[in-house]
């Protein structure tokens, strides 16, 4: 009986951790796209501080020092610009959902440093298009 649920238990188990490792593919294209921006702005000489920071408000993909500002960093990847580029994907209702998770993630923290918001958007063809102070 006792190893009649522990097998039942590991089985539950064993089932949740494959569908946690098989994640869609959109995810693993847009963790792909915030791999390569995070490398790509540490090239540039940005500091790393916080990735995927995650609210009720929504999430931030990256949140990076550049000097004395903290650096609010939206990753879009587009595959082709067919229905608008990786760019022109970052609305004004996507903006205030970046804006009210950074107001969170600020009410945590006891640092006042100025803020910028950066966008890094990443074509199909592995183009990346930095946007510095994009809203």
């Amino acid at each position: 009986m006792l190893a009649s649920r522990l097998g039942e238990r590991l089985q539950l188990c064993n089932s949740v951790l494959l569908k946690i490792k098989q994640k869609a593919a959109h995810l693993l294209r847009g963790e792909s796209a915030e791999d390569q921006a995070h490398t790509f702005l540490i090239n540039k000489g940005l500091q790393p501080v916080c990735r995927n920071y995650r609210c009720k408000q929504g999430e931030l993909d990256l949140i990076m020092r550049d000097r004395q500002s903290l650096v609010i960093v939206e990753v879009r990847y587009r595959k082709s610009n067919v229905y608008g580029s990786a760019l022109e994907s970052v609305t004004a209702s996507k903006q205030a959902k970046i804006i009210a998770a950074t107001q969170h993630y600020l009410s945590t923290l006891r640092a006042d440093s100025p803020l910028r918001f950066d966008v890094v958007a990443i074509s199909g063809n592995g183009d990346i298009n930095w946007i510095k102070n994009a809203f």
